[in-house]
């Protein structure tokens, strides 16, 4: 909360709340875009979390992402599994282990391939939502 305050400290007119992933106090649809910076390990609830991104989404609309996900190479993603409990508990929440782009396309969203970027265990993509809502 005190970080909702700093920020509206800082905000000027702009509206600013205070919501959960899994549960977004806003109208179906209000949004063009959602912007996802290094939060999809933390969330509690990935899958409702995507599905409350994919409502608040108007058909057609982005998710732009950058995020850290499951390694593509095996012995590294064994690595994420064997240190995601203590990880998660010093990391507040954090998943380093979780497979986020396969999660964003089970949700309804299709990955674009321009400018999909990876660089080790960073993803950055633009994924839409269906225009069929």
């Amino acid at each position: 909360m005190d970080a909702l305050r700093r920020a509206r400290g800082r905000a000027g007119g702009v509206r600013l709340v205070q919501g959960r992933a899994e549960a977004l106090p806003f109208r179906d649809g209000a949004f063009d875009t959602v912007v996802s910076g290094l939060v999809l390990c933390s969330v509690g609830d990935p899958v409702r979390g995507l599905a409350e991104v994919h409502r608040v989404l108007r058909p057609g609309g982005a998710l732009r992402a950058l995020e850290h996900v499951r390694s593509t190479v095996a012995w590294r993603a064994r690595v994420q599994d064997a240190v995601q409990p203590a990880w998660t508990w010093l990391a507040g929440g954090c998943h380093p282990n979780r497979d986020t782009e396969r999660a964003v396309e089970a949700a309804g969203f299709t990955i674009e391939d321009e400018g999909r970027r990876a660089r080790a265990n960073l993803r950055r993509f633009v994924a839409r939502r269906s225009a069929r809502g």
